[in-house]
């Protein structure tokens, strides 16, 4: 385990040494190690040296293993089995998945884990320029990307060692991973510091805010009060509401109005972004890799819109599940999000392929389309699916000319107002079926006024879980939302992954309406109705990947116990 962190470290901070990105707070001059400590002289040296966590610790994470995992998974997406990946769509990732989404995800967290650790060690031991202040305020975004990076590792593995000190650490073969409670309780911890040390407004254009790591902390003791299984623990509900309706009541902050706009450049100017973010990954749009963001190479079903030679994302698109949603005659207003989300036929675009006249998509392409199988190695474009939209934004020219291959002008979400608002409905609801709590409704039905999505009088947690399978599709949210709800009543959890249909659907287009068949992919050849996975107790956490058991066996043990006493913030 320390032995990664270290060469993950290495090898991250390179990478940041050999940009050259022209966003200046996005640069900083080499490490000599990893315990330089009179690296930073200044308030503005520790603005630049915190950076750097906002994009390249986590290039391994964005993209295809946030996709795998969160959407896939989570059950908004679908997929071929290229390299393995249908893996995530049924359920049966293993140590050794050959996709490498796994080993990717487990390292690029832990690259944030480490890096955000030597970038706080450093300030720590800043030299007399440093204010306290300034100090403090990079700390605070060491922390709140150390909790970020747990979040993510703790409702994907559970329980995982707690790396706090690099330089303490590094070489210590004893390392256990430790309970749960504990790493949860860490989470916590980090972002309770964060929210105490940060201005409510950000030092620089998109840097998170006590806005942020307030939120952040509502999502932690929200998925916490699950825990302990058979209901919600009122004390972290509490807790949750408390946060939340501050961000909601006091901020200041708002949804932007387009939900559409939320997923174009023309709101990314610089290192810009719209309001409602409260922790994106800030990409460099004349980057080099790991700081530049190929979100749309994997999702794009055609280079024709990319205009650079990627587009590699036809086997990717709207689950049933969501095809579903969206195909419902019930559900027709929310025409919005679907647009921003899916690609159906015969969607015009004007914003992509702009100087040819816009983007229409070919409802050809889902009439002549190939048999699509995803539990199988996709054939042709497999055109006969709803495509992935959301981060998909076209050209360099459709976009002021920034961008390039695998490379475009768009942060990636990872925080948005909205949750916090879905939070906050969720954390009055608590424990009970149903809530009319005019807090609960007038921040859950923001979420869908923006939609253009009728309000309504009375939610469930059912409610809350479609509006957030709805709002964030594609954003990698999916999984984790799922195993919140999993954290606290695993039965229910199980049943909707038992009951939702994971296989194969045609899109034909007829008189000018998509027509949807649902086909059982498990059978050959192809007959109607759905396909179902089983999802059982003992794979609801990810394996870890066989690399990682190799050199740090330690994985296998049981957890332990942590001893808080060590951390000294």
């Amino acid at each position: 385990m320390k032995q990664n962190i270290l060469v993950i470290t290495a090898a991250v901070l390179a990478a940041f040494v050999m940009q050259a990105c022209k966003k200046d707070y996005l640069n900083r001059p080499p490490l000599a190690s990893p315990t330089a400590g009179t690296f930073y002289q200044s308030d503005a040296e520790i603005l630049s040296g915190t950076g750097p966590l906002y994009n390249g610790s986590w290039g391994g994470y964005n993209g295809t293993s946030l996709q795998y995992i969160g959407d896939i998974m989570g059950g908004n997406s679908t997929t071929d089995n290229y390299n393995g990946r249908g893996s995530y769509l049924n359920f049966t990732v293993t140590a050794t998945d050959p996709s490498g989404a796994l080993e990717s995800a487990y390292q690029a967290l832990w690259s944030v884990v480490a890096n955000a650790n030597v970038v706080a060690y450093n300030i720590k031991n800043a030299g007399p320029g440093a204010s306290a202040a300034g100090k403090n305020s990079g700390l605070a975004e060491c922390y709140f990307m150390r909790a970020a990076a747990y979040y993510y590792l703790a409702l994907d593995w559970g329980a995982v060692p707690i790396i706090y000190n690099n330089s303490v650490q590094l070489g210590d073969t004893t390392i256990r991973r430790n309970n749960l409670t504990d790493v949860w309780q860490f989470i916590i911890n980090d972002l309770t510091w964060a929210k105490n040390n940060l201005a409510a407004f950000p030092l620089q254009p998109a840097r998170i805010t006590k806005w942020s790591a307030e939120g952040m902390l509502a999502r932690a003791y929200l998925t916490r009060s699950g825990l302990a299984g058979g209901g919600r623990t009122q004390s972290d509900l509490d807790s949750a509401k408390y946060y939340a309706g501050d961000v909601c009541n006091n901020s200041g902050l708002s949804l932007l109005p387009n939900y559409y706009n939320l997923f174009t450049s023309k709101y990314f100017s610089g290192t810009a972004v719209p309001q409602e973010s409260l922790f994106s990954l800030l990409w460099v749009p004349t980057g080099v890799w790991f700081v530049q963001n190929h979100m749309q190479a994997n999702l794009a079903y055609s280079s024709l819109i990319t205009q650079t030679g990627d587009g590699w994302g036809a086997a990717f698109g709207a689950s049933p599940s969501l095809i579903s949603y969206f195909t419902d005659p019930a559900n027709q207003a929310d025409s919005v999000r679907r647009k921003a989300t899916i690609f159906m036929p015969n969607d015009f675009y004007p914003d992509i392929n702009q100087a040819g006249g816009g983007w229409l998509v070919d409802t050809t392409l889902f009439n002549n389309a190939q048999i699509y199988v995803p539990g199988q190695v996709g054939n042709g474009y497999g055109n006969d699916h709803a495509f992935v939209k959301k981060y998909v934004i076209g050209s360099p020219a459709d976009n002021g000319g920034l961008g390039g291959q695998q490379n475009e002008n768009l942060s990636t979400y990872i925080f948005r107002l909205s949750d916090v608002y879905l939070i906050y409905a969720d954390a009055i609801l608590g424990n009970n079926a149903s809530t009319s709590d005019g807090q609960a409704l007038q921040y859950f039905n923001a979420v869908r006024a923006r939609a253009g999505v009728a309000p309504k009088t009375s939610i469930t947690y059912a409610d809350i879980f479609q509006e957030r399978k709805i709002e964030f599709a594609f954003e990698g949210h999916e999984w984790y939302d799922w195993k919140t709800w999993y954290y606290f009543d695993p039965t229910d959890a199980l049943n909707y992954f038992d009951t939702q249909n994971r296989g194969y659907y045609n899109i034909s287009y007829n008189n000018g309406h998509p027509f949807i068949t649902y086909l059982d992919d498990a059978t050959n050849p192809l007959t109607l109705g759905p396909h179902y996975y089983t999802l059982s107790p003992n794979n609801t956490n990810l394996p870890y990947p066989e690399s990682e058991l190799i050199v740090a066996p330690a994985l296998s043990l049981a957890p332990v116990a942590f001893d808080f006493s060590k951390i000294s913030y």
